[in-house]
């Protein structure tokens, strides 16, 4: 029970350092905009627009990103029943968080499971990505953080969770159609 309590405690700590900066114009501004990469509107319209109007490689590996994204939350939806944590902002005082608030759980995060699920399997196939879509993913996931909905730990398990499935998916695609 002390590891439990003292690692609660570290995310804690590092939960506050990350979200003391919220009163920061330019930083309120480019978290508020980047966190939404990570929501349902924009990561399904991604991937569904990119299955559409690309065509060979690009469409196959768009394709595997939408799986990649479906699979990815049943574990989320899962976990979240059986783990309900408290979102920082119902526990912790004296936090900023962002005006959008969520009644579901906090763990593990959904957006960070989601852009990460969705950008593996470009990395994995197109690695001169990774330069541009891992910043991408992290900042998506510390700005769950910095906006107050998510503990570090939450986000950790999320690109856990969506790199996992993002890897899973393009292997089983890469084997189907012989991609590699």
């Amino acid at each position: 029970m002390k590891l439990f309590t003292l690692f609660y405690d570290v995310d804690s700590q590092l939960f506050r350092f990350i979200n003391q900066f919220f009163e920061r114009k330019h930083l309120n501004l480019f978290f508020h905009w980047i966190t939404n990469l990570g929501g349902a509107v924009f990561s399904i319209s991604a991937v569904l627009l990119m299955m559409i109007f690309s065509n060979g490689t690009l469409q196959l590996v768009a394709v595997t990103s939408a799986i990649s994204l479906t699979i990815s939350h049943l574990p989320v939806a899962i976990v979240k029943k059986l783990f309900p944590r408290r979102r920082p902002y119902l526990v912790l005082h004296q936090i900023h968080v962002t005006d959008r608030l969520l009644s579901d759980h906090s763990f593990p995060s959904g957006h960070t499971t989601a852009i990460f699920s969705i950008i593996m399997p470009f990395i994995i196939f197109y690695p001169f990505l990774t330069l541009i879509l891992l910043p991408i993913g992290f900042a998506v996931g510390l700005s769950r953080i910095y906006l107050g909905l998510h503990y570090p730990s939450d986000v950790l398990a999320g690109c856990i969770l969506g790199s996992f499935t993002g890897v899973l998916s393009f292997t089983f695609t890469s084997n189907l159609f012989l991609l590699i």
